[in-house]
Formats: structure tokens, sequence, C-alpha cells
């Protein structure tokens, strides 16, 4: 299933893509802010609805992120071999976990904004993990059991605030708008494989990287293995992992994103996002 939240941003409403791709609304049908709404339990009955039974959505209403209440935004860093050798930083020994603020998130075609003073922000398409269940120390061998989804996730980041202004990563990840995710949450079982998706992104109109999760150091049931060792995961948290090569700060000379650019990007099987970059506005 694809699962989306649509409309105006603050309020939107929940939905569901049909095989035509036309959104149905489930409008008072489920309930977001519920924890057994992304549970597998949940997710199967909304899986035998009669969607054509729901009504459609006119016209071509704004996607929101598509998961409601997000908890935490967790990301894996440096999580590619060939962006680690392109960034010339040593291959991890173990999941590098930063947070991105809550304040990044938002819809997959909305505008990105330039923070204040920023001279290097640049991209980064990622696969997005969207948990399903609480989650502790759950090992890799039932870790898959407690996702709910897939998201594609642009993990936009401004560099010299990232790595030049103290040694956290946060400061350069945490940015407003700095978290597009979406179009669609995709269900568990529409990706049998997340280590082998295709991933692509473009500045205007130039492809500026592609690569396919099976290159990622550490896989998704390990990924989130790992960092159920050290916080609780609830259903809605969602993990970002990673970015293949071809961001702006790996080109010679570095490229950087300013107002009026425009990236589009893309996962298989999780859709695309397209964002204008705007100038720093209060």
């Amino acid at each position: 299933m694809k699962l989306v939240r649509y409309g105006i941003k603050g309020k939107e409403l929940p939905g569901i893509i049909d095989g035509e791709g036309k959104i149905r609304s489930l409008a008072g049908l489920v309930e977001e802010g519920s924890e057994k709404f992304l549970s597998d339990s949940s997710l199967a009955a909304l899986g035998r609805m009669n969607l054509a039974k729901l009504p459609v959505v006119p016209g071509r209403p704004r996607y929101g992120c598509p998961v409601a209440n997000v908890g935490k935004f967790v990301a894996i860093g440096l999580n590619y071999t060939d962006h680690a050798k392109e960034t010339n930083s040593p291959i991890p020994k173990e999941p590098i976990i930063f947070m991105k603020a809550l304040n990044c998130l938002q819809g997959p075609n909305d505008n990105v904004m330039l923070p204040r003073g920023s001279v290097k922000t640049d991209w980064e398409v990622e696969l997005g993990i969207v948990i399903g269940s609480k989650t502790r120390y759950v090992s890799q061998e039932k870790a898959l059991e407690h996702v709910a989804g897939y998201v594609l996730v642009n993990d936009v980041s401004e560099r010299e605030f990232q790595a030049e202004r103290g040694p956290q990563w946060d400061k350069g990840k945490g940015c407003d708008t700095f978290g597009p995710v979406g179009p669609y949450l995709v269900t568990r079982e529409e990706i049998p494989d997340p280590q082998n998706l295709q991933l692509w992104l473009d500045v205007n109109g130039k492809r500026m990287q592609t690569g396919n999760t099976r290159t990622m150091i550490f896989s998704v049931k390990e990924i989130v293995s790992y960092v159920s060792e050290f916080m609780t995961l609830y259903a809605g948290d969602i993990i970002t992992t990673g970015t293949p090569p071809g961001v702006g700060v790996g080109m010679k000379p570095p490229v950087f994103l300013r107002a009026g650019d425009v990236m589009t990007l893309g996962i298989s099987g999780l859709g695309a996002q397209r964002q204008r970059v705007v100038a720093f506005k209060l």
C-alpha cells in the first residue's frame, strides 16, 4: 500500500493511493495518532478495504509528510561505501547516529529554505525507514518485523554548520525545511528487498546522485537493531539511512545550492520529490 497525507500544511488528511494512482480519502476512517495505526494488524486491515468505495480526492492536492505525529527523526551518516570514499572519510565500524530536528519535516514538494548565513547547503537522497511498533533491543533477525514501511527522504544539510562550527552534526542537519519526506509511506510488503533500490537526485535537471541501497555499509535490519540499543523506537519514528555518492561537498570544486535551484529526486518504488530552493525568510 501507498499511504499519504494531503492538504494544507498543518491540516493534512490521511489517504491511500489506488491502483490508478488516485488519492482515496481515509478521513474519519483511521486514527493516525494511535500507537496501533502502523501495526501489522492495522495495516493488514487497511489492505483488505475495497478502495473503490472510498471517495476520490479531487484535483491535485499538496502532499504532506506521509507520517503523522513523528516522535523522532533519526539519521545515519556515511552509510554508503562510495559516499564515504568521495568525502575522504574512513568506513565507519559502527553506524554513525545523529538526529534531525522535527522542524525539518515537510512535504515532498514543499520549498527548501536556505538558513540565514548559509553558503554550503547540500542535497542527500536517502531511504527512510518508518517504525511500526515499539522497538527496543531487537535482534537483526526480527528487526524488519518492526518496520511499517519506507519513505523517500531528502536529508538536506548545511556543510559549514555541520563540519566547521563544532563537532556535532546536528547544527547542519536540523534547519527548518531540511527534511522533505514522501510522497508516500510504502508498506513493507511492497518492498521485499530494501537492499536493492535505485536512488537518484538531479539539481536543475542535471544528474548529481545515482546509487543503490546494496552499497549501504549497514543494512536496514542492522540499523533498526543497532539504533534500538540506544533508544526506544516508537510507531511513526523515522530513520533515514544515509546517501550514495554525488553530494555537492564531494565535487571538485564543491557545488552548493542557491536560491532558485530545483532538486528532483526519487527511489524505485517510493515515488519522487521536487523542491525549489528559496532564500531565508523569517
